[in-house]
C-alpha cells in the first residue's frame, strides 16, 4: 500500500478526542554534559525538569485536539511515526499509566488544553500570538489533571503548529530527507527535552520550490512510481516542503496541470497546508498545457481577449477555496515574450481585467487575494520603463536563471504586497541547459539571497529545483535561509554544510563529508557539467587539465574510502548525496579532458592516442554504469529513471536526445622504434614541426619546473638519452624508454645559475639518429627581502583576492571574506550590502596588494569577479583600480551589456575586467581595489607585465616573499 495511505492512520485521531492519563516512574537526573540549553533535545540521563520523549525504548504519546486543523493532525501522525523510527517501538494514541511522556501539539484557538494553559498564564505565547506561522515549544509542569509534565507545542496558526511538530522530529534525528534521500534514523532508547521554552517564526512569508524542467528524469520516475503527477506524489513532496519549513509550491508544468491532472491535488495541498501557485508564465491558476487542452484561438490578448478571460475565469473558479497565490500578467505562449515591443498599455489592460475576474470569482475586492507579478526576463523591462501594478500585488524579481539577481527593490520604498525573488538551481536555455547534477555553491546562494533580504525582498522566495533530486543540499539551505535570514550569518553559512552532513550522517564523519560536499560543488560551479567540452581546460599551460584531473581524482578516492568506512545503513543516502555526484562529475571531467588529449596526441603522432581513445570509451561506459548504480542498486531501485538526464555532447543550448560518445581518433604507428618530443606550452611535436623547440623561460620566482615529454611514435620501444649544457640545469631522468609518454621535469639550481639571463640547451637523442636540441632561458633574479610581497614572474603577478596585504575599511563599510565562494579559493566583498555607493580615493574602502615588479611600462590588471548584475538598476555595478598613488580607474561590470558578454560570464562563472596602468620603475608597488558599489565580489587579480597564456582558471597564485 502506498505511503500516503499508510499515513492516513491519523484519521481515527480526528474523532478520538483528547485523552491524558497519569505518568509514573519518572526520575529526573542531573543534566547530561554537552546537552545544556533551553528546550534542547538530549539523549542519556534525564535532566531535571525535562520532558521525556523516549524512555527505555518506549515513545511518548502525542496528543492533539480532534477539532484542530487537519494539517496539524496529519503532522502529529508523522510525529508519532518519527517517534517509532527513533525508538524502534510502535507509537500509541492513548496515554496509560506507564506512558513515559506526553507531547501536546496544537493550534492556538483550536486545542482546549493549550488554550487553558494560555488562559492560566502557564504557557508563554507572547512571541507567537498574532504572528505568521510561529510556534512555541515549552516544557510545562502539571499541564492537565494527572499529568506531571509534558512538552507543549503550540502554533499561532496551522502551519506554525506543523513547523513546531516537525522541528521536534528534526531535532530528534529524523532528517527531512529520510524518505527523499533514504537517510536512516539513528535509534535512541532514551530521549528528552530540557526545561524551558523556545519559539520561532519565519522571516520570509512564503518560501517554496518550483518543480521544473522535469522531463525526462522526474517525469519518468513519477510515472513509474506513482502512475502520474497526482495527489500521492504531491503528498510526498508537500511533506518534504513542510519538514524543510517551506509553505509554497509551483507544481511541475511541462505537459502537466496541477488542478486538471488530479482534482485531489489541490485537496491534498489543503490537507497538508501548502500554498499553491503557478509559475511566472501561467496566470490565473491555469497551467500552460491547459490552453493546449481547452483553449480556443491564439494565446494573444490583443486578438483573443474574450476566450482568454473565460479561460482564466474558469481556472480561478476551480482554485477558489484553496490556499493559493494568483500569478497575474501574461507572457507569450511557451514561456516566450508576449511581444517584440514592451506593450505596457496592453499588459496594464490584461492585469486590470484579471483583477476584475478575481473580484467576480471571490466576491471580494481584488486586494484581498494574494497575487504576484513575476518580473521575469523581458517582463522586467515593463517595470524598468515605469509600469506599475496595484500596491497589494507582490513584485517578484528574478535572477538571470544562473543565480545572479537581476533587480531588487529600491531601498526604503515599501508596498503592501511586498517583494520577492524567483531563483534558479536549474535552467533550460542559453547559453546551455544545466539540469543533470547539483552545481550550486551555497556560498553564492547565501550572498545573493542575503542581498535580497537586506534590500527588502521578504514576501516570497521561490527556487527552481528542476527534478528536486539531486538538489537536496541547496534546497535545504535555501529554505533554511528563508526561514530566518538574519540568523544565517556569514559564520552560520560557513558552518552549514557540516551541520547538514551531521543531520544526515551523524557527527562521526560530518567534517569529512562536509569537505566533500563543499569541494564538489565548488568544482562543479566553476563550469556547469553541460558546458564542459574537450577544450575547456588547457592541456599545455600551467598544468591546468592535470590539476583538474588530480583534484577530481583525489575527491573521488576520498569518497570511495569514506563509503567503505560509513555504516552500511547509510550507504543509500551516501551514494545519493555524496558519492554519486562526485564520481559522476569526476568521470565527466576526465572524459572530456582525455578526449581533448586524444585529439592532441593524434596531431602529435603519439601512439598513446589509441590507449586514450579506449580510456574515453571506458569512461563513457563508466558514466552509464554510475547511472545504473544510482537507479537500480540504490534503495532497491527506488530511484529508477531519476538520473536519466542527458549531459554529454551538447552542440547548442538544448540537451541532446541521448548521450553521445565524443569523436575520437587513432594513430597508425610507424615501423620500428621512433621517438617523439614535445615541450611544455607548445602543442607541436618533433620531429616534424618547424623551428626548434624551446621550454618556457625559467624565472627564479616563477614556476620551478617545466617539462618535456618523450613518447613512442613507432610499433617498437624507443630509447632516449638527454644531456644538459650546464651543471645548473637539472633533469628528472637522463635516459630510458619513452613508452606511451615519459615526462622529464627540468628545473634550475639557482644557487649555481649565473645572475641575470643565461641560455642553456638540452640535447635529446633517440633511435635512427634522432637528435633534437631544446633551448631554455633562465633568469636568476636578485633576492627579494621585503616580506609579504607577491613577486612577478612568467609575465604576471597573480593573487587570490583574499590574500591582500591590507583591508582598509571606510564609509561605514567593512571587508569580509566568503570562504569557498568562486572558482578558486574565496570571494571578498563589503558589508553592509545595502550601503550607498562611495567615490574611490582618500580614505575610502579598499583592498591593497603589495607586488614586486621587474618589468615596467604599461601593465594590464585583470580582475576576476563573480558575475553579479546591476540589481539596483543604476547603470551597472562598479569598482575601481589604482596603482600606488595613481588615480583610481572606475570599472563598470555592465559596461558591455550585450547578450554575448552575459553568456560568456555565466558560462565561465566569473566576469573578467581589465584596466591598463603605466609603472615607471621596477620594485615594490601597491595595487588597490576600491569599493564603489556594494554587491561586487572580488575573486582574483592578476597584473600582466607580458604575454600570459589564456587558460580557463588563469595562472596559479604567484610566490609571496616570506610565505611558507
Amino acid at each position: 500500500m502506498h505511503r500516503l495511505i499508510s499515513r492516513l492512520r491519523f484519521l481515527p485521531q480526528l474523532i478520538a478526542g483528547l485523552v491524558i492519563a497519569c505518568l509514573a516512574g519518572l526520575t529526573p537526573a542531573l543534566a547530561q554534559d554537552g546537552c545544556d540549553g533551553v528546550a534542547a533535545v538530549c539523549s542519556g540521563p534525564v535532566h531535571a525538569n525535562a520532558a521525556v520523549l523516549i524512555a527505555d525504548g518506549r515513545p511518548a504519546v502525542v496528543q492533539t485536539d480532534s477539532t484542530d486543523h487537519t494539517g496539524l493532525l496529519r503532522a502529529a501522525a508523522d510525529l508519532r511515526a518519527d517517534l517509532e523510527r527513533v525508538s524502534g517501538q510502535p507509537s500509541v494514541y492513548r496515554a496509560t499509566a506507564d506512558t513515559p511522556g506526553i507531547i501536546i501539539a496544537g493550534t492556538l484557538g483550536r486545542n482546549a488544553v493549550i488554550d487553558q494553559l494560555v488562559a492560566d498564564g502557564r504557557l508563554d505565547v507572547s512571541g507567537v500570538t498574532g504572528e505568521w506561522e510561529a510556534y512555541v515549544q515549552q516544557v510545562v509542569d502539571n499541564p492537565a489533571p494527572g499529568v506531571e509534565r509534558a512538552l507543549v507545542i503550540a502554533g499561532s496558526d496551522m502551519r506554525g503548529a506543523i513547523y513546531g511538530v516537525y522541528d521536534l522530529s528534526r531535532r530528534m534525528g529524523v532528517s527531512p530527507w529520510y524518505w527523499w534521500a533514504d537517510v536512516p534514523v539513528t535509534q535512541q532508547s532514551d530521549l528528552h527535552i530540557t526545561a524551558g521554552a523556545r519559539h520561532e517564526a519565519p522571516g520570509v512569508r512564503y518560501r517554496g520550490i518550483f518543480l521544473n524542467d522535469e522531463n525526462p528524469a522526474l517525469l519518468d520516475w513519477v510515472h513509474a512510481t506513482y502512475g502520474g503527477f497526482g495527489h500521492e506524489f504531491y503528498g510526498d513532496v508537500f511533506e518534504l516542503i513542510l519538514r524543510l519549513r517551506g509553505n509554497y509550491i509551483w507544481p511541475a508544468m511541462w505537459g502537466k496541470a496541477f488542478y486538471d491532472d488530479d482534482p485531489l491535488n489541490a485537496v491534498i495541498a489543503d490537507a497538508y497546508g501548502i500554498v499553491i501557485g503557478t509559475s511566472h508564465h501561467e496566470p490565473m491558476a491555469r497551467a500552460h498545457v491547459e490552453w493546449e487542452r481547452y483553449g480556443e484561438g491564439e494565446w494573444d490578448y490583443a486578438a483573443n481577449p474574450v476566450r482568454l478571460r473565460e479561460f482564466w475565469r474558469q481556472g480561478l473558479q476551480r482554485a477558489e477555496g484553496h490556499d493559493n497565490i494568483i500569478t497575474i500578467g501574461m507572457r507569450g505562449d511557451g514561456d516566450e515574450a508576449m511581444s517584440e515591443d514592451t506593450a505596457i498599455d496592453l499588459l496594464e489592460t490584461i492585469i486590470d481585467d484579471q483583477r476584475t475576474i478575481i473580484e467576480h470569482v471571490t466576491g471580494e475586492p481584488a486586494d484581498q487575494a494574494p497575487q504576484i507579478w513575476a518580473l521575469y526576463k523581458e517582463v522586467q523591462d515593463y517595470y524598468d520603463q515605469g509600469m506599475t501594478v496595484p500596491d497589494d500585488v507582490t513584485l517578484l524579481f528574478a535572477d538571470d536563471n544562473w543565480g545572479n539577481i537581476r533587480r531588487l527593490p529600491p531601498l526604503g520604498i515599501d508596498r503592501e504586497g511586498g517583494y520577492g525573488v524567483y531563483y534558479h538551481f536549474d535552467y533550460v536555455g542559453d547559453p546551455r541547459n544545466y539540469k543533470w547534477l547539483n552545481t550550486v555553491q551555497i556560498e553564492r546562494t547565501w550572498e545573493q539571497m542575503n542581498l535580497a533580504w537586506e534590500f527588502g525582498a521578504r514576501q516570497l522566495w521561490i527556487v527552481n529545483v528542476g527534478d528536486l533530486k539531486p538538489m537536496e543540499l541547496p534546497i535545504s539551505f535555501f529554505l533554511d535561509q528563508a526561514w530566518n535570514p538574519p540568523a544565517m550569518t556569514l559564520e552560520s553559512m560557513g558552518n552549514y554544510t557540516r551541520s547538514w552532513a551531521a543531520e544526515q550522517f551523524g557527527h562521526t564523519h560530518a567534517s569529512e563529508i562536509a569537505e566533500l560536499l563543499t569541494r564538489y560543488t565548488q568544482y562543479n560551479a566553476r563550469r556547469k557539467a553541460e558546458l564542459i567540452e574537450p577544450g575547456t581546460f588547457s592541456l599545455t599551460e600551467f598544468g591546468e587539465a592535470d590539476r583538474i584531473l588530480a583534484e577530481w581524482q583525489a575527491l573521488a578516492d576520498r569518497a570511495d574510502a569514506l563509503r567503505d568506512d560509513i555504516p552500511a545503513a547509510q550507504d543509500d543516502a551516501f551514494v545519493q548525496l555524496v558519492w554519486f555526484p562526485i564520481q559522476a562529475s569526476a568521470t565527466l571531467n576526465r572524459l572530456h579532458i582525455q578526449t581533448a588529449r586524444n585529439q592532441l596526441y593524434v596531431a602529435q603522432g603519439r601512439v598513446a592516442a589509441n590507449a586514450l581513445a579506449q580510456e574515453v570509451r571506458e569512461l563513457f561506459a563508466r558514466d552509464g554504469e554510475l547511472e545504473r548504480i544510482y537507479q537500480q542498486d540504490v534503495a532497491d531501485g527506488k530511484w529508477d529513471h531519476m538520473m536519466s538526464q542527458t549531459h554529454i555532447s551538447y552542440t547548442y543550448w538544448q540537451q541532446p536526445e541521448i548521450d553521445v560518445l565524443p569523436e575520437l581518433a587513432s594513430v597508425t604507428p610507424v615501423a620500428g622504434p621512433a621517438l617523439g618530443l614535445v615541450v611544455e606550452g607548445d602543442e607541436r611535436a618533433w620531429p616534424g614541426a618547424e623551428g626548434a623547440p624551446a621550454l618556457p623561460a625559467f624565472q627564479r620566482y616563477g614556476a620551478q619546473s617545466h617539462y618535456l615529454d618523450l613518447f613512442d611514435r613507432g610499433d617498437a620501444p624507443a630509447r632516449f638519452a638527454l644531456t644538459a649544457s650546464a651543471d645548473w640545469i637539472s633533469l628528472s631522468q637522463a635516459e630510458g624508454e619513452a613508452g606511451p609518454g615519459t615526462r622529464i621535469a627540468v628545473s634550475i639550481d639557482w644557487a649555481r645559475a649565473p645572475q641575470g639571463r643565461s641560455d642553456g640547451v638540452i640535447t635529446v637523442r633517440g633511435p635512427d639518429g634522432f637528435e633534437q636540441a631544446v633551448s631554455l632561458l633562465a633568469i636568476n633574479r636578485p633576492d627579494i627581502t621585503e616580506a609579504g610581497v607577491f613577486i612577478e614572474a612568467d609575465g604576471h603577478v597573480t593573487m587570490e583576492a583574499g590574500q591582500y596585504a591590507r583591508a582598509i575599511n571606510g564609509s561605514g563599510l567593512s571587508w569580509q571574506e566568503i570562504p569557498e565562494l568562486g572558482r578558486t579559493v574565496s570571494g571578498i566583498t563589503a558589508f553592509p550590502v545595502a550601503a550607498e555607493a562611495v567615490e574611490p580615493g582618500a580614505d575610502g574602502a579598499r583592498l591593497e596588494y603589495d607586488i614586486h615588479l621587474f618589468e615596467v611600462g604599461e601593465v594590464e590588471i585583470e580582475t576576476v569577479l563573480s558575475p553579479s548584475l546591476d540589481f539596483r538598476g543604476q547603470g551597472g555595478l562598479r569598482y575601481a583600480v589604482s596603482v600606488d598613488d595613481g588615480p583610481p580607474q572606475i570599472v563598470n561590470l555592465q559596461a558591455d551589456d550585450s547578450q554575448e558578454a552575459w553568456m560568456r560570464h555565466v558560462a565561465n562563472s566569473v566576469a573578467t575586467h581589465t584596466t591598463r596602468h603605466v609603472i615607471d620603475m621596477p620594485g615594490t608597488h601597491t595595487v588597490k581595489l576600491w569599493l564603489v558599489d556594494t554587491g561586487v565580489i572580488f575573486q582574483r587579480l592578476s597584473v600582466h607585465t607580458g604575454p600570459v597564456p589564456q587558460t580557463y582558471l588563469g595562472p596559479p597564485q604567484s610566490e609571496r616573499s616570506g610565505a611558507p
